[in-house]
């Protein structure tokens, strides 16, 4: 039996909602970023860190991508 936390679902399961519902403009930037297109940086979309989910992150650059919109002012704080 596979025992997860709460918290552990949650970092799961928000990540996956947020790639499955992405505003257009992420859909766009995420065409641009994909496949090490960018200075062969990988890429990762709507990440869980800690506490937060953030659109964009490159490990490999040590860079966090995040897109203002009108959709974050509609969201909840979590």
């Amino acid at each position: 039996m596979h025992n997860q936390t709460n918290h552990t679902v949650l970092q799961e399961r928000r990540p996956r909602e947020l790639r499955n519902n992405s505003t257009d403009a992420e859909q766009r930037l995420w065409s641009e970023l994909r496949n090490r297109q960018v200075h062969g940086a990988k890429f990762r979309r709507q990440h869980a860190l800690d506490n937060y989910v953030v659109d964009f992150v490159s490990f490999d650059a040590m860079l966090i991508v995040e897109l203002d919109g009108g959709q974050h002012s509609q969201q909840a704080a979590y």
